[in-house]
């Protein structure tokens, strides 16, 4: 897969990929498979998707987080944290929502062709960081748009 492009999928995306088996996200996790697209995260964004699962509101019993949690390991590469620090995310726009943030350094710092939301707030940010050159930010069934 090296070579491919990337894409962040904030948390509400991973649910839809990987508990919800939405439909419109199917093609997604094919061209992982295929090797035509990496779906990339950061420890932060996992520990997020960890606590989320837990979630009362989400009804899920133990199989079904676990195996949410086994396709995520299997489909999305975890990167470290970048040696530059936060400094390194000043370009970036500020999402409204602060724990949304932690997406956009994610996309930027891991070079990512779109970062993946169906969130208004950072679907907001997407004028400004295709203006800025740093990356698309789609809703999830409009991925391939990312690909040129």
């Amino acid at each position: 897969m090296a070579g491919a492009p990337r894409f962040v999928p904030d948390t509400n995306v991973c649910l839809d990929l990987f508990v919800f088996d939405d439909p419109q996200c199917m093609s997604l996790l094919a061209a992982v498979d295929a090797g035509e697209v990496e779906l990339v995260t950061r420890d932060d964004c996992r520990a997020e998707w960890l606590a989320v699962l837990e979630y009362p509101q989400l009804k899920l019993d133990e199989p079904q987080r676990m195996r949410a949690i086994e396709l995520f390991g299997r489909y999305v590469l975890c990167m470290p944290w970048p040696a530059g620090g936060a400094g390194s995310f000043a370009k970036l726009p500020r999402c409204r929502d602060r724990d949304d943030q932690k997406f956009l350094e994610l996309a930027l710092q891991a070079r990512a062709a779109a970062l993946l939301t169906r969130d208004d707030e950072l679907l907001y940010l997407a004028r400004r960081t295709l203006r800025d050159g740093l990356f698309a930010i789609l809703r999830p069934a409009l991925w391939r748009l990312a690909i040129p």
